[in-house]
């Protein structure tokens, strides 16, 4: 009897510690991550109206840092060209002055677009001017590097080795710094929003060329 009496007080004992049992949570979800991509940031246009980048979703994009008196400003011409040709096909170019080289784009913004379109002729989307290495970088700047650091330039080309010997003999490890390096460098965005390739202002634009026609297969 006393048995009984015994096991029928364990089962209640442990019954009610079931019951006291603090409930355990279900943990959390974990906040989504947010993958930065192009359309994730914004710009701001010459005339100071704040543009935001996923306008520009499902195109293929090429950044570029310009100069007005710079000796790559001729490059105008070629991007002109290469957005006459393949802006119908979902192709865009964001231009970006920057006076950062040189103080090779001393204009106000306006001077700047008088001069481009004045001298060039160009037609594609120009920003305000702005900084796009040390504190003051723009955010999207600071993406780009960070998604293509400086691969070096071409040493094959003569203009490559001079720059190359040009800053080398300022840092001799320059090439490890991911800082865009002149005017006229160039960032290639796909489809989705994501940097796929950079291009220093010695390439070819024959290459450039060919990554656009590549990604708008």
């Amino acid at each position: 009897m006393k048995q009984i009496r015994f096991f029928a007080l364990a089962a209640a004992t442990m019954l009610l510690m079931g019951a006291c049992k603090p409930k355990t949570e279900a943990p959390a979800e974990a906040e989504p991550v947010q993958t930065e991509n192009l359309y994730t940031f914004d710009a701001v246009d010459g005339e100071g109206n704040t543009v935001d980048l996923s306008a520009y979703e499902g195109k293929v994009v090429l950044v570029v840092n310009t100069a007005t008196e710079c000796g790559f400003t001729p490059q105008y011409t070629e991007l002109q060209q290469l957005y006459e040709r393949y802006h119908g096909l979902g192709f865009d170019i964001l231009d970006f002055p920057c006076n950062q080289f040189g103080q090779q784009a001393p204009g106000s913004n306006e001077e700047i677009h008088a001069f481009c379109t004045g001298t060039y002729n160009t037609t594609f989307p120009q920003m305000s001017k702005i900084d796009v290495n040390g504190d003051s970088a723009t955010a999207l700047y600071a993406w780009l590097k960070e998604k293509a650091p400086f691969g070096g330039f071409d040493t094959t080309d003569p203009m490559g080795a001079r720059m190359d010997q040009m800053f080398r003999s300022q840092d001799p490890d320059y090439d490890k710094n991911p800082d865009i390096k002149w005017n006229f460098t160039k960032f290639l965005i796909d489809r989705q929003g994501n940097v796929v390739r950079r291009f220093e202002p010695t390439d070819p634009m024959s290459a450039v060329t060919d990554a656009i026609e590549e990604l708008l297969r």
